[in-house]
């Protein structure tokens, strides 16, 4: 049997992060008051009656076809892996820690633990790619702890680097173009003697400084998979709390968006918060501003409450320095904050946009596919507890090539269209989804679901909203609608090979609680700690269809637990994961999963799973991350892995003075979110 590691954290509401971590990144979301407070019906129940005609009739029929051959045959038969149960432990001829496994996952899992470092698998080599501070601009200097300013931070690689995106740099051989958002800063890890009642004019202004985003070139060494960034080049480039910001699409220009100093609606300074993202068939990466909440003080309407704007001042105090962050002087500002913003990595002189078609809320990211007929379709999580899954539909083909009129087109995909809301349905009898996590009598948590749709352009589909209205406040329309409420939906990934999707849902401790909603089928386990795994698939294989099946991939938690799940694979032959944040796929279809405030007494870690074959549903951990530490942005490629190692340190008590941990680069120096990439010492491919 499996030992676990004893829990790390001292954070009184029971989670593996740090309390430390709660404070500087959500604003202490978990211990406030679920802002979801409607009433409205949760999976297994009726669809609600606010479809059109049209949209009704289709998800009658997909619910009605569902219900009679059940979810998983429209998702396709159960793999053979489904067949051995619970973990007989016959069939595979598999040992825990030997290097087989399907192939892009053919390494020793790595083992649980609390190592101060970045832990890979034996073979496996890595290097820390850029860490917080160091220099991408021309003339900004060296990094040093003690001399920190805020015109020197403008022009290094910003704090907490979260999503990452590697892309092609055509005609620089051995050069890639990796794109960073920088989610939040901790001021007590940054600055040597702060004070959080009373930060300085310059520790304000260089922790605006380190939010954002960052695109920098990188080079990698021919022999192996080390990079490095390539400082100084054309398309380096740092955007942040006072960068110029477009907002585009049907919202823009709203008299909800208005402010003093943009009485146009049109113009934003900066960008907050931004947590995962994704990249584009066309070439551009997308940017979830998520807790954008925590930096605006003084929030009165019940628009700001919904959204979970506190009524006081702010953990950081920006208010003081800034009037737009005090929402009795600029009560609009709030709003222009929330929404997906779209980067063209390879203009450096362009200007970055905030896509209002893509709705308002705490993305936590945004990762598009492409209908049969060019058309982008963009999943996106909502990341609270009990709230929403979204998808939105261009109406817009996508042209390709790399000619200037095929970008331009292509810039303006994500400005028309349908966003929609999801609502799931169990195939289960209630009586059989307990909270517990015992699987039902079919041996799935599975059902079907349908797409309702919120707004088309101009055009509302939400009783008592318009589509301005349904677009800023678009937590609102999901409740009016009747969404499922989820169990915190974070990063979301179609699978490039099959087209189905899959969902990470953290976890929600809060559900089942008295006054809160209890388990569903899609969201089976009371004071859910550990997180689950959704797959998704279109019906009729359409990503623009209104209806869908789905059913849990993955269960998470320790193996042993009987309330956990890992697609049918025999328990006892997986490793343990909690908390399932972020989620990518390498080359050989492959999911990974990067994950945050596991809480089975291990650091975090990323972990690879085959989704098809005989091993669907074998898990296999391949790095775990430092003390205080998240493993964010992963990217697989052939020969190389790419993580962002973010808060590292960040643990209840450590200051500058006190650190706890001492990575990247040893005793005596400050501790530094960093960039890291893991590749084969052999030089061959990762996993084969």
């Amino acid at each position: 049997m499996r030992k676990l590691l004893p829990l790390l954290s001292t954070n009184p509401h029971g989670g593996g992060r740090s309390a430390l971590t709660c404070r500087y990144r959500c604003g202490d979301a978990c211990f406030h008051e679920v802002p979801n407070t409607s009433d409205n019906e949760y999976a297994g129940d009726l669809i609600a009656g606010v479809l059109s005609r049209r949209s009704a009739l289709r998800a009658a029929a997909v619910v009605t076809v569902a219900s009679a051959v059940g979810g998983a045959a429209v998702l396709g038969e159960a793999p053979e892996a489904v067949a051995h149960g619970g973990g007989n432990g016959h069939g595979h001829g598999h040992q825990p820690g030997r290097a087989d496994g399907a192939r892009g996952l053919r390494f020793a899992p790595v083992a649980p633990n609390t190592a101060d470092k970045v832990t890979v698998p034996s073979g496996y080599s890595q290097n820390v790619v850029i860490r917080w501070g160091e220099p991408i601009l021309r003339g900004a200097p060296s990094f040093h702890a003690e001399k920190q300013t805020a015109k020197a931070q403008a022009g290094q690689f910003g704090y907490n680097n979260d999503f990452l995106s590697l892309l092609p740099l055509p005609g620089e051989r051995g050069r890639q173009v990796l794109v960073a958002n920088h989610e939040y800063t901790d001021e007590v890890l940054m600055f040597r003697g702060y004070d959080p009642e009373n930060p300085t004019r310059e520790q304000v202004e260089i922790a605006w400084a380190a939010h954002g985003l960052s695109v920098v070139v990188v080079e990698e060494e021919r022999r192996t998979g080390r990079l490095t960034p390539v400082t100084r080049h054309h398309l380096n480039r740092r955007l942040h709390t006072t960068s110029e910001f477009r907002v585009t699409g049907p919202a823009a220009g709203s008299d909800l968006l208005k402010t003093s100093a943009d009485p146009t609606g049109r113009k934003v300074l900066g960008t907050l918060n931004n947590c995962a993202g994704g990249t584009t068939p066309w070439g551009t990466t997308l940017h979830g501003e998520e807790n954008f909440n925590q930096y605006f003080a003084h929030g009165s309407s019940a628009t700001d409450k919904r959204y979970g704007v506190g009524s006081g001042a702010t953990e950081r105090k920006w208010e003081r320095f800034d009037r737009r962050f005090d929402l009795k002087q600029e009560p609009n500002e709030v709003h222009r904050f929330g929404w997906v913003v779209e980067l063209d990595p390879y203009d450096p002189d362009s200007t970055p946009r905030k896509r209002t078609a893509l709705g308002r809320f705490k993305h936590e990211a945004a990762q598009p596919r492409l209908t049969a007929d060019g058309r982008p379709v963009v999943y996106m999580g909502d990341d609270e507890r009990f709230d929403y899954f979204y998808k939105f539909v261009s109406s817009k083909r996508m042209k390709k090539g790399s000619s200037r009129a095929a970008r331009e087109h292509n810039l303006t995909l994500l400005d028309e269209g349908t966003l929609y809301v999801a609502k799931l349905t169990g195939d289960s009898p209630a009586a059989e989804v307990d909270g517990t996590g015992k699987l039902p009598n079919d041996g799935e948590f599975d059902g079907s679901g349908v797409w309702i749709p919120l707004a088309t352009g101009n055009v509302s589909h939400v009783p008592g909203m318009t589509a301005e209205e349904v677009y800023v406040f678009t937590r609102l329309a999901g409740d009016k609608v009747g969404a499922t409420k989820m169990d915190r939906p974070e990063d979301v990934e179609p699978s490039p090979r099959t087209g189905r999707v899959y969902v990470a849902l953290t976890n929600n401790t809060d559900r089942g609680k008295a006054g809160k909603a209890g388990a569903d089928e899609a969201n089976p386990r009371n004071l859910n700690k550990h997180g689950q795994v959704l797959e998704l698939a279109e019906h009729w294989d359409d990503p623009a269809s209104d209806g869908f099946a789905w059913r849990l991939f993955l269960v998470a938690g320790d193996p042993n637990d009987p309330a956990t799940y890992f697609a049918g694979f025999p328990k006892e032959k997986v490793s343990p994961i909690s908390c399932p944040d972020n989620v990518a796929f390498d080359p050989h279809g492959n999911l990974w999963i990067s994950t945050d405030g596991a809480q089975l007494g291990s650091h975090d870690g990323l972990f690879g799973v085959a989704v098809q074959g005989e091993r669907r549903g074998e898990l296999k951990q391949f790095l775990t991350v430092p003390k205080g530490a998240e493993t964010c942005g992963p990217v697989i490629q052939d020969r190389r892995v790419l993580v962002a190692v973010q808060h590292p340190g960040e643990i209840d008590g450590a200051s500058v003075e006190k650190p706890a941990s001492t990575w990247p680069d040893g005793p005596g120096k400050i501790v530094r979110p960093s960039v890291v990439a893991v590749w084969r010492t052999d030089g061959r491919d990762i996993g084969v």
